[in-house]
């Protein structure tokens, strides 16, 4: 097996030794990373056994870093352009996988490109887009209802100012569009007071555009209903989240799959017949990153590791069969 040594500066694969330690993987495995992003998952996947990984990406640029590390990974690597919302219809002819892995959120190589609009800390377009399709942010800013766009900033920024920063967004773009990130983030500024977090005040509302605009919700919904379908025995479906809109949605769904449902009342008289359930939970609770890698790596500090595991005995869906 040839090691994978394609490294990309100032990508840092968030909880790196949890993701292998919950998916342990193994040679002859098949495993997949829906978020493929900078391939540090993938990577260190591929150098731990002697094993197969597809990789899925909306971002072409993702896309042809793959390609560039499938070139040394002499056939184990497979790249595929699309969502991982869509996992099911672009990879579930190659399952059932013995892992599969998600990194939700933008990657570090999309905050570091200012034309990529993600960030405010360089002052680039306001595009936000993860693919190349769909409509920008300014799209959103430029043509939204005041009340939908508060809507969006406090549905998915969590931003409790959201009604005075659409108001604000919506006299500014009267004089001129709103094209760029910093004369965004300059018009929330001005609506939003510092607190002691010394996070930006503009962080919030560039969340709340940057999901909807990437239907981030949606499409990890959509995984969460796939990904399990897709397991084999024994195979193991990690998510790590890095905000509590996420990482509720994921612990939800593991929890139903897991069984972990509230029990019905006491006093209701009919009859309750438990099947044993298909997933267990790996851990009883979601894993932090470490202190250490806290430090070391910002992006980690919120991070949240959950992971679900499909029973040995149980079996796979059709869409799942191997050839």
């Amino acid at each position: 097996m040839n090691a994978i040594t394609l490294i990309h500066q100032g990508h840092v694969p968030v909880m790196l030794k949890e993701v292998l330690e919950a998916l342990s993987p193994r040679d002859g495995g098949r495993y997949l990373d829906g978020t493929f992003g900078g391939g540090g998952y993938a990577r260190a996947i591929l150098n731990s056994a002697d094993c197969t990984l597809h990789g899925i990406d909306r971002d072409p640029t993702a896309i042809a870093r793959g390609e560039a590390m499938a070139q040394q990974a002499n056939g184990r690597l497979i790249m595929h352009q699309g969502t991982f919302g869509n996992m099911e219809e672009l990879v579930g002819q190659d399952g059932p996988f013995d892992g599969i892995v998600l990194d939700l959120g933008v990657s570090s190589f999309q905050i570091d490109q200012a034309e990529r609009g993600f960030s405010f800390r360089n002052d680039g377009p306001l595009d936000m887009r993860m693919g190349t399709d769909g409509p920008s942010a300014a799209d959103l800013v430029n043509s939204m209802k005041e009340s939908d766009l508060a809507d969006v900033l406090y549905r998915y920024g969590e931003e409790k100012l959201s009604r005075r920063i659409a108001r604000a967004i919506v006299t500014a773009r009267t004089e001129e569009p709103i094209t760029t990130t910093g004369r965004l983030a300059h018009i929330v500024r001005s609506c939003v007071p510092k607190d002691r977090s010394k996070i930006d005040p503009a962080t919030r509302s560039f969340q709340g555009l940057r999901i909807a605009v990437n239907d981030e919700l949606g499409e990890l919904e959509r995984a969460l209903e796939a990904a399990p379908r897709l397991l084999a025995p024994g195979g193991v479906f990690v998510v790590v989240t890095f905000h509590s809109l996420e990482d509720r949605l994921a612990k939800r769904a593991m929890a139903e799959l897991a069984g972990r449902t509230a029990n019905p009342s006491r006093y209701d008289p009919a009859p309750v017949r438990k099947e044993p359930p298909v997933f267990s939970l790996l851990h009883s609770r979601p894993l932090p990153a470490t202190e250490e890698e806290a430090r070391e790596n910002p992006r980690a500090r919120s991070a949240r590791l959950r992971a679900l595991v499909r029973n040995s005995a149980s079996q796979p869906s059709a869409s799942g069969n191997r050839a």
